[in-house]
């Protein structure tokens, strides 16, 4: 059967991962969050002392590269994936906001890129697969056949950021949120290194105001369409 690549792009607590779960589900797809990876590798910088908690400072992040190794699974009775650090589930630890200040400064690293971006083509060369990211549409996959870039109004993502830390029991303010947001977007938009940037031919999805079931309808019925033009069977 005929089989797509579905990249979906965007700004920080747009959705992507929730979409993106939902899509691969119904399709049968492979569900990859880059993001996740960029969030280890941050971790484990942080975990060896290669970068402050301020992330003012950023020690041969490159010289230790060959050390790290991550592997996205989903384990057995569970429905959606984890992220393993060298062996260790990792998947609670890397949605902290401590990690979500810090991610921005790794993931502007080019050797850090280059490494992630070859793990990231290899898990989704053979297609069927639903792959969120910054620069999955531009860089990653850029002729995915179905590309989506995610937007919403600024006070909306915050909430939902707000919303989803503190039922973790962390604790932060919707003011920590805010400005969290407002330097993931400067920097994932101002980076040298594959900066943010909606690819030409990308579906914008605003879903400041779309519920999740409506906004799933429409990019299901995007995929199939995609789907039925695909030339390539796999």
């Amino acid at each position: 059967m005929k089989r797509i690549t579905i990249a979906i792009d965007g700004y920080s607590s747009c959705g992507k991962s929730t979409l993106a779960k939902q899509l691969a589900k119904r399709l049968a797809y492979e569900y990859i969050d880059t993001g996740s990876m960029f969030r280890a590798v941050a971790l484990y910088c942080f975990d060896k002392g290669l970068i402050l908690e301020n992330g003012e400072e950023v020690y041969k992040v490159k010289d230790f590269l060959e050390e790290i190794d991550i592997v996205i699974k989903t384990n057995e009775g569970e429905t959606d994936p984890s992220v393993y650090l060298n062996g260790v589930n990792v998947e609670d630890r890397i949605r902290t906001l401590t990690i979500s200040r810090l991610v921005t400064k790794i993931s502007g690293i080019k050797e850090v890129r280059s490494k992630l971006a070859k793990l990231q083509f290899d898990m989704g060369k053979n297609k069927g697969v639903v792959m969120d990211g910054r620069d999955i549409g531009t860089v990653i996959f850029p002729d995915a056949e179905l590309k989506l870039f995610m937007t919403g109004a600024t006070k909306i993502r915050v909430k939902r950021r707000y919303d989803e830390l503190r039922g973790k029991g962390e604790n932060v303010t919707e003011e920590d949120v805010r400005e969290n947001l407002k330097l993931r977007d400067h920097d994932d938009t101002t980076r040298k290194e594959s900066p943010l940037i909606r690819a030409e031919e990308a579906v914008v999805i605003d879903n400041t105001n779309l519920s999740k079931n409506d906004q799933l309808s429409m990019v299901f019925a995007l995929a199939n369409q995609r789907i039925e033009e695909a030339k390539e069977v796999v």
